[in-house]
C-alpha cells in the first residue's frame, strides 16, 4: 500500500510523517511484530536516557486502517561533515548513552543490521542535532523478559557490533 508523507520502510512495518515532531509506524495486517511489545521496550528505554526516540502513544487510523506507534520524529544529518574529533566526542558519548541502557536491562539487538537484509550496515543510529540517536527497537530485548543468559548472548553480540560501528564512524 501507499502511504502519505512515507519516511522509510523496514522489513515488517513502515513509518509515516504525521507533523514536524512526530511520526508513527504503521502495524497493519500480520507484521509479526507486536506493538505494545515495541511500546513497552521504548518505555523503559526512555526512562534511561534519550537515546532512544520518546514514546509519544497508540493510535488506530481509520483512514489507513494501521495501528500506529507514535514517537518523537528524528531528523538524521551526514556525520561526514564533521571533523573526527567531533565524532569522537559523539561516539563517546553514544557508547557510554548505549552502557546505561545495558545496565538498566535493555539491549537494542540491531545496530548492524545483517548482510542479507537491505539499507545501510547501521542505517539504524543516526546523527541528530543533538548527537548520536538510535532507532527502530522492534527486535529489542529486555533482560527481564528474555533471562540473564539470553540477554547476555545478545548483549555480547551488541557489543562487537558496537567495535564496527565505531570503526565505520570515525574512519569513513
Amino acid at each position: 500500500m501507499k502511504y502519505p508523507r512515507k519516511l522509510s520502510s523496514g522489513a515488517n512495518n513502515t513509518v509515516i510523517v504525521l507533523n514536524d515532531t512526530m511520526v508513527a509506524k504503521l502495524f497493519t495486517g500480520d507484521t509479526r511484530s507486536d506493538m505494545g511489545s515495541e511500546a513497552e521496550k521504548m518505555k523503559f528505554a526512555n526512562d534511561v536516557n534519550q537515546l532512544i526516540p520518546k514514546f509519544i502513544n497508540m493510535e488506530f487510523n481509520e483512514a489507513l486502517n494501521a495501528e500506529m506507534l507514535i514517537m518523537e520524529r528524528i531528523k538524521p544529518i551526514d556525520f561526514r561533515a564533521y571533523e573526527v574529533e567531533l565524532r569522537e566526542l559523539w561516539i563517546d558519548v553514544f557508547e557510554d548513552e548505549l552502557n546505561q541502557l545495558h545496565n538498566a536491562g535493555f539491549v537494542h539487538r540491531d545496530l548492524k543490521r545483517p548482510s542479507d537484509i537491505g539499507g545501510l550496515a547501521f542505517d539504524n543510529i543516526l546523527l541528530t542535532e543533538t548527537g548520536l540517536r538510535l532507532i527502530d527497537v522492534g527486535i529489542s530485548a529486555l533482560r527481564h523478559q528474555v533471562g540473564d543468559a539470553i540477554f547476555v548472548k545478545y548483549l555480547e553480540v551488541e557489543k562487537q557490533e558496537m567495535l564496527l560501528f565505531r570503526d565505520y564512524f570515525l574512519n569513513r
